[in-house]
């Protein structure tokens, strides 16, 4: 039988001859995600906080369940059906992730539980951080061969915005192996939605073409992140970046290779990927495996809608009725 590193009394695993996941009920958290390689050694790709009081004193969202709306609501409200709906404010005069109480920072009931899937769930009441209706949310983590998938479900009693994701940081040298600069990235996207310094959309959807943000064909990140830069394109000091992936339902968004050609893909049902390359990481946040995160550590790969939909009305909705249901599915494979 396998066996699993020791690790926190809350957690739980999910484990296949290849893939093994570490999961908490805190956020609904991926907290390990373990690939066997071809030497037989097991190697973690997503960063994690070894302390689990770590996961809500810096806000980083390492590998959490990010809602009602994942990213940015501009001023902390919106207007729906006339009525406008003021929100927590935790960045400036911003909602980022939900408000302060978001999703991240509740502990889920587990609702089903199996050798190869776990699934969360959530109620959110009324009013909750600024949010009309009441919402109940699933979250189900599942093995796959050769990778796993997420699936997100939620319905309401009461018209509401709803975008949720994962913030699972991935670095395919493994967890605490240093800056993901020398990792090659394909994301497939004609676009992206340029922001301010307030990381808020103009608004504008930008062709890529010609410029720092085309991934199409694939960039290192190092230099891709330098050329952003001087091409004044850069926030977060480098990538932060909403990206409107081409083409419709369940499709292939992007593909990050490592230097040794450990390759990770990702799907989705999503319209748009958030990559951010991690700049924030100072070498204080201590990973699972008790090493330091230094800057770059990992690379941040968020499906989602349009960061500030509710108040962009050009963008791809994301209200949820109640005669409607809320599903998204991401899925990982690694090879």
């Amino acid at each position: 039988m396998t066996q699993v590193p020791d690790v926190c009394t809350d957690s739980m695993w999910l484990v296949s001859h290849a893939v093994r996941l570490e999961l908490l009920p805190l956020g609904a958290t991926l907290r390990r995600f373990e690939v066997l390689r071809p030497d037989g050694s097991w190697r973690n790709i997503v960063l994690g906080s070894r302390h689990i009081p770590d996961y809500l004193g810096r806000n980083l969202y390492l590998g959490m369940t990010i809602g009602r709306y994942a990213n940015r609501i501009a001023r902390a409200r919106f207007t729906l059906d006339g009525v406008e709906n003021c929100l927590d404010a935790n960045e400036g005069r911003t909602q980022l992730h939900g408000g302060t109480g978001g999703f991240h920072a509740r502990t889920w009931e587990i609702s089903e539980q199996t050798l190869s899937t776990v699934e969360f769930s959530l109620v959110s009441p009324d009013g909750d951080q600024g949010f009309p209706g009441e919402l109940l949310v699933s979250v189900r983590y599942e093995l796959l061969p050769g990778g796993a998938q997420v699936t997100y479900r939620a319905t309401t009693d009461e018209a509401t915005v709803v975008n949720l994701t994962n913030h699972a940081y991935f670095n395919l040298k493994g967890e605490g192996c240093g800056s993901t600069d020398d990792h090659e990235l394909v994301v497939h996207a004609s676009g992206y939605t340029p922001a301010g310094s307030d990381l808020i959309p103009t608004g504008e959807v930008r062709d890529v073409t010609g410029s720092a943000a085309d991934f199409r064909g694939g960039q290192l990140l190092g230099p891709s992140r330098a050329a952003a830069v001087a091409e004044g394109i850069a926030l977060n000091e480098g990538w932060d970046h909403n990206f409107v992936v081409d083409g419709d339902g369940f499709r292939e968004h992007c593909r990050l290779t490592g230097p040794d050609g450990t390759v990770l893909r990702i799907l989705s049902d999503q319209p748009a990927i958030q990559v951010y390359c991690g700049d924030h990481f100072d070498g204080s946040q201590i990973g699972t495996s008790g090493r330091p995160y230094a800057r770059r550590a990992g690379i941040a790969l968020e499906t989602q809608h349009f960061p500030d939909s509710p108040n962009q009305p050009a963008f791809p909705t994301t209200v949820l009725r109640p005669d409607e249901e809320y599903t998204s599915t991401t899925r990982w494979l690694v090879e």
